[in-house]
């Protein structure tokens, strides 16, 4: 019988072939997981969108009209107090019509969403603080960007960003105010775009330094409206006064609205811009290019007015994209 010590033993060389397999193994491996993670990922965001359009055509049979872009009205225990300090989202708006999401039905939106010094009113301060995995992209970092307030990856169409962005009678499907019926949308429900996703902000909030700007997850911002390109690239200001996405009540272009004045995941950094005149009907409105962004490769989710759900590719067409954000265009073009 052979002596244990006999035995043949691994060489050197056989021990880093056998690590060698298993580097090539694992590096074959882990993206393979990773793309079927982001595929599931992609596919919850797809169906997060599905249910909030589904959502958007309840209120529209409802109440014969989708629901409002952002709120601006009088409020009548204070008719100083800015009417544009209502700015209750369409997510807002739609909090009756969400099946699994009973808490949010307790928002009192009778009052403004700011009261005095940008607070949120008290009896609404602990719904809208409340993170809600509906309204967040799986695909994004699903936390809060601002204290006090739940974050939102989707957003609105406001159009295609005509009029240097105003919030104001848009060529979209959601604006300051408006109540769009189907019987308006004659470029056809299945060719335009209802709402998107664009993702949460980062950075430090209302910063100057230009070197800390990231084109993806800031904004410009400029005190002066309508906006301009010469306006927005001389902007001093970034990130003012929240970061995107910062809240899902609020129906601001920095949050709850969107248009298509850039393509999807565009290179040009987003530009919000605000009215300071004395006007306390549309003073603090917020002007805005806003563009749909994700952290998914390649494009971005849309819900169409119809209820479905689209995913469209960076490339897409300029003309393609603006005219999926009108209502009555009446262009000849579709997503592809």
């Amino acid at each position: 019988m052979a002596a244990a010590s006999d035995r043949p033993g691994v060489t050197l060389v056989e021990l880093l072939v056998v690590v060698a397999i298993i580097g090539t193994l694992a590096g074959l491996l882990i993206p393979a997981v990773q793309q079927a993670r982001e595929t599931g990922r992609r596919a919850t965001c797809t169906n997060n969108l599905h249910q909030l359009g589904v959502a958007m055509l309840h209120h529209e049979s409802a109440r014969r009209a989708f629901p409002i872009g952002s709120e601006s009205r009088q409020w009548p225990a204070n008719t100083a107090h800015p009417h544009q300090f209502f700015r209750w989202s369409a997510l807002a708006h739609l909090t009756p019509y969400f099946e699994n999401e009973d808490i949010l039905r307790g928002l009192d939106l009778s009052v403004p969403l700011y009261g005095t010094g940008f607070q949120v009113m008290p009896q609404n301060q602990a719904i809208v603080s409340l993170v809600v995995p509906m309204f967040l992209c799986p695909s994004d970092r699903r936390v809060s960007v601002a204290d006090g307030f739940g974050p939102t990856n989707y957003a609105a169409c406001a159009g295609s960003g005509a009029g240097g962005g105003t919030p104001f009678e848009t060529d979209g499907m959601c604006f300051i105010n408006s109540r769009v019926r189907s019987a308006q949308v004659t470029d056809g429900l299945s060719k335009t775009v209802l709402m998107s996703e664009s993702i949460l902000g980062d950075g430090p909030e209302a910063f100057s330094d230009r070197t800390l700007v990231n084109n993806v997850t800031t904004y410009a911002f400029i005190f002066s409206v309508p906006l301009t390109a010469s306006r927005c690239s001389r902007a001093t200001s970034w990130n003012y006064t929240n970061r995107r996405g910062f809240s899902w009540a609020n129906g601001e272009y920095r949050t709850g609205l969107y248009n298509h004045a850039r393509t999807p995941n565009s290179s040009l950094i987003d530009c919000i811009g605000v009215d300071m005149t004395s006007d306390v009907k549309i003073q603090y409105a917020g002007y805005g290019w806003r563009a749909a962004r994700s952290r998914h490769v390649g494009g971005v989710n849309v819900a169409l007015a119809d209820g479905a759900v689209r995913f469209v590719e960076d490339g897409v067409d300029p003309a393609v994209w603006s005219a999926a954000a009108t209502r009555a265009g009446g262009e000849a073009l579709a997503l592809p």
